[in-house]
């Protein structure tokens, strides 16, 4: 049975958005086309309850962003029964397709023979880490090979945007540069925490530049996944000056090891920000990526109002 968010099987979904009314209605966007491959979201980690509540979130922004598309959440670590795996998805994307046509050659309707992808799989990572990227390239063979895999969803200006936020909610950094207001707690150096390795870390970095110019303060990239690591930046920074450092993690969630960022926030001495969750800009890169694999034209995505 299927939910608002999607249905409980895993399997995909067309949901119609509103038309809005009134003079000064923005834009309708354009629909997926007809016959358009599922967005599968290949999500990261042990999944729980609040994984799942994120990742369908994300789903939902997509959704709203691009009317009739066919959407579904596959887990790298599902069980196949309270959470569907990724290969199962794939598995089941394909068989309904294939059904879909059958059916509406036996109700004697023109149909033409599914062709290319049953989807395209957007992982749920803000920055490349080889580990879950072979996990998600090995669901693709278990599932058949009937799906294609965009890249991660950075290095984006919108993360660096959504890093800018998280910080300010937690009160670490000016939440409007304009009007220069002040917070007491915000820091004067961040440590952009990832995992996946030094891939990872170099990849943060150019995000973290973007950052750094929002904020106008020094920001530099660490591994939470690298003995060591978070430690070395915070004593960089601290010897460049900084005195209240903070720790951002450009990570969405799912991928983030429980209990990893409350030790890198004791390791570096500081407060950290949450991570960037269900952060509207997710949703609408996780299109993005979506969209240029189909070689459908983007629609410029656009997050919360400029900080």
């Amino acid at each position: 049975m299927s939910s608002p968010t999607g249905p409980a099987s895993g399997l995909p979904v067309r949901m119609p958005r509103p038309r809005q009314s009134g003079r000064h209605r923005r834009p309708e966007p354009a629909a997926a086309p007809e016959g358009a491959p599922a967005l599968v979201l290949a999500v990261p980690g042990a999944p729980s309850a609040a994984i799942r509540s994120l990742a369908e979130e994300v789903v939902s922004i997509a959704r709203s962003e691009l009317p009739g598309l066919e959407a579904a959440i596959g887990f790298l670590e599902g069980d196949d029964t309270e959470y569907p795996s990724l290969a199962t998805v794939l598995t089941a994307t394909a068989t309904l397709r294939t059904e879909r046509y059958e059916l509406a050659l036996a109700a004697g309707r023109e149909a033409t023979a599914p062709t290319g992808p049953a989807a395209v799989v957007v992982p749920l990572l803000a920055g490349p880490d080889s580990a879950q990227m072979r996990q998600v390239r090995q669901a693709l063979m278990d599932g058949g090979n009937t799906a294609e895999l965009t890249d991660v969803l950075g290095p984006h200006p919108l993360l660096a945007e959504a890093l800018h936020v998280r910080l300010s909610e937690a009160g670490l950094a000016r939440a409007d540069r304009a009007r220069l207001f002040t917070v007491a707690t915000a820091a004067d150096g961040i440590i952009l925490a990832t995992v996946g390795g030094e891939e990872a870390v170099q990849a943060a970095g150019i995000t973290g530049m973007l950052l750094a110019a929002r904020l106008a303060v020094p920001v530099m990239a660490a591994a939470l996944d690298q003995e060591g690591s978070i430690a070395s930046v915070a004593e960089q920074l601290r010897a460049a000056g900084a005195e209240q450092l903070a720790l951002a993690p450009y990570l969405i969630g799912p991928e983030l090891a429980e209990g990893l960022l409350d030790e890198a926030s004791k390791e570096a001495g500081c407060a950290a920000a949450e991570p960037l969750g269900a952060y509207p800009a997710i949703g609408k890169l996780v299109l993005s990526q979506y969209t240029a694999a189909l070689g459908i034209p983007p629609q410029q995505p656009q997050g919360a109002p400029s900080l």
